[in-house]
């Protein structure tokens, strides 16, 4: 799990509480050390919801050293690499070649690929990032963009269902075989989409899970939830619509419990982003009850 600061620890964090809670050993996971505070152009509310950040940003060669590292001492065979927030342009080109040399030792490494570019029509990141995106999709295995960084990657503007449908077309085109749309805004509904396409050329497996909305603004969902997506399709490999089904249903039992906590402390979740309560919540994130249902497009 590879990321360039602390907006990658959640992402990190989160995936390696779900893989070691629910105890899959078919998972070969190591959290990268390439953590570290630093401070962006993003708007502070982005960046786990505090106004001051300080440190550096990592960049490429500081992770090939570490590649190297891991090479001399014979562990570089791993099943799976998720990289989430990236800030740096040399970091994010590195990771191109990382993969590739990863595939080199094993062939089947499953790559999920959050390509955390902004939301909401805004930039966390530099614009030069978006193109150096383009390039590492093509190596994802899946791709878990939001709507905004759907029209990014595509250049397509989303309004419709149809459009998150066509957009995912593209990009199965590009690549990746599994493209989830983790939230897309139509006609003031809130949607993932999923898109599976088993075999190139083929036309792939599509459906819509219906989201409702919770009003608060949460930090670090996007990271969950890709880390929730990466586990539950290493469970079901050829089943991404449960995979999705229970990401969603553990993602939403537990931002209601976060709601729930910040209530009960007396403060409105509504006035700051709130901090999810992943520890709290272990029990949704391994044995989630199933509430929310996949709809499939004909």
């Amino acid at each position: 799990m590879l990321g360039t600061n602390q907006q990658s620890f959640l992402c990190n964090f989160s995936a390696l509480m779900w893989i070691q809670s629910t105890r899959f050993s078919s998972l070969t996971t190591q959290a990268s050390s390439f953590i570290s505070l630093q401070s962006h152009n993003s708007e502070p509310r982005y960046i786990y919801g505090y106004p001051t950040f300080r440190g550096q940003v990592l960049d490429g060669q500081q992770l090939w050293d570490l590649i190297e590292g891991l090479e001399a001492n014979g562990l570089l065979f791993y099943t799976h690499l998720l990289t989430g927030y990236i800030g740096s342009v040399s970091f994010l080109n590195m990771v191109f070649q990382v993969v590739d040399k990863l595939r080199s030792i094993n062939p089947d490494l499953i790559y999920v690929c959050d390509p955390v570019l902004g939301d909401e029509g805004k930039l966390y990141v530099p614009q030069e990032l978006v193109s150096v995106y383009k390039k590492v999709v093509s190596v994802a295995s899946m791709l878990t963009p939001n709507q905004f960084e759907v029209e990014q990657l595509t250049g397509l503007r989303i309004t419709s269902e149809q459009d998150g449908l066509e957009a995912c077309n593209l990009l199965h085109a590009t690549g990746p075989s599994k493209v989830v749309i983790t939230s897309l805004l139509v006609d003031d509904t809130l949607l993932l989409i999923g898109s599976h396409q088993k075999t190139k050329g083929e036309a792939p497996k599509q459906f819509k899970i219906v989201i409702p909305k919770i009003p608060a603004y949460f930090t670090g969902t996007g990271d969950l939830t890709t880390a929730l997506l990466l586990g539950w399709s290493n469970k079901y490999p050829d089943n991404l619509e449960r995979a999705a089904e229970l990401a969603v249903s553990s993602l939403q039992a537990l931002l209601h419990r976060t709601v729930d906590d910040y209530k009960a402390a007396g403060f409105d979740p509504q006035s700051s982003s709130l901090e999810i309560r992943l520890i709290q919540s272990q029990d949704d994130i391994r044995l989630p009850q199933v509430t929310y249902f996949a709809e499939k497009y004909t």
